[in-house]
């Protein structure tokens, strides 16, 4: 079953690539959508930088499960976010909108001690 949510959000396309061109939280993304608490571990099938990213859990009791990430000028302030998930889960809009609501949270940046 495939599913797609998109929502323009008020960063760059380099911010959000920086957010979302990591492992740890592809994996956890990844875990958020097969409904599972631990990380899942996951390949990138797909990599045009501050553009694409796509990967697909690698390890999960054979099941096929993958999600890409669409970063395109918002037509004024803000990038048009589009992500697509593909799993055999009824409903994968719940996952989804996490992964564009921690995209388009607030980052907590500590403070420098200088």
């Amino acid at each position: 079953m495939e599913s797609t949510a998109k929502r323009t959000l008020v960063k760059s396309p380099p911010e959000l690539w920086e957010l979302a061109d990591d492992l740890e939280r592809m994996e956890a993304w990844m875990a958020g959508l097969l409904g599972t608490p631990r990380p899942v571990p996951v390949e990138v099938t797909d990599r045009e930088p501050e553009r694409i990213l796509a990967w697909r859990a690698t390890e999960f009791a054979g099941e096929r499960a993958q999600i890409e990430i669409e970063l395109a000028a918002g037509g004024g302030f803000g990038t048009a976010v589009r992500i697509t998930a593909e799993h055999s889960r009824p409903d994968l809009d719940g996952a989804l909108e996490q992964v564009l609501d921690e995209l388009g949270g607030a980052e907590r940046r500590p403070f420098s001690s200088t």
